[in-house]
């Protein structure tokens, strides 16, 4: 694994909803961006840490924390409805005009502060081990899709129609849900892929399971209490 190269990106932009500068938004002694550069520095396959960002505070504070920020996203890729792929994509030829070729990449959500140095390189050696397309972190789901409702009007309908019937969690199904934490993902397919639904079902995509309780996506200020709180439980040793 010596002679590979694996990226470090943490997409951060200004622009958020939920809370105002999310990525630097004050998590119990440090800024949320941090918790994922100072894992991300411990990793041992990665080379460099970057930040993509086009906002010059949070380029900073990325700094401040270690990673590189060698160029600013355009505004028109941090825009609320911007996909990730076409992010990655910039930063991937931006790095290769500056004579950086890396072999993969691993997207790294600033949102993930519970994510540790231990899954990043379990993703990673699970993608050098599978020699598949794509990693992409996964915990089980917890809210199942069977127990869900639609409404016709105020009529109570189910949401995925099956001749089963489930009356014990047991006995359901075992499902998994994105937890956005990393995804790991082999240079040729960010350079050559639109990563489109059918497009997605040809590649030789893999999971990495995490625990529910390091797959906290922070969006809102709940996420953000509920975030602190586990922290502050780890700290003390509580799980």
């Amino acid at each position: 694994m010596q002679h590979l190269r694996f990226l470090g990106l943490i997409p951060a932009r200004s622009g958020s909803k939920g809370i105002t500068k999310k990525c630097i938004a004050p998590l119990l002694d440090k800024p949320l961006i941090a918790y994922t550069i100072e894992e991300a520095k411990k990793s041992r396959y990665l080379q460099r840490i970057i930040v993509s960002t086009d906002d010059m505070d949070i380029a900073s504070v990325s700094r401040k924390y270690g990673a590189e920020t060698p160029f600013m996203r355009p505004e028109e890729l941090a825009l609320d409805d911007t996909p990730t792929l076409p992010v990655i994509q910039h930063a991937l030829s931006t790095l290769m005009s500056q004579g950086y070729v890396p072999d993969y990449i691993v997207l790294l959500q600033p949102t993930s502060p519970l994510r540790d140095v231990s899954h990043i390189d379990a993703a990673i050696k699970k993608m050098i081990q599978t020699q598949s397309d794509m990693i992409v972190s996964l915990c089980k789901a917890t809210q199942h899709p069977f127990w869900m409702r639609r409404m016709d009007g105020d009529k109570v309908l189910p949401f995925i129609e099956t001749k089963n019937t489930y009356h014990r969690r047991q006995d359901l199904p075992e499902l998994y849900r994105l937890n956005g934490a990393i995804t790991v993902t082999k240079r040729e397919v960010i350079e050559t892929s639109s990563l489109s639904i059918n497009e997605k079902k040809k590649l030789d995509i893999r999971g990495y399971v995490m625990e529910e309780n390091v797959s906290v996506d922070v969006d809102t200020s709940i996420d953000l209490f509920i975030a602190q709180k586990l922290l502050e439980a780890r700290d003390a040793g509580l799980q």
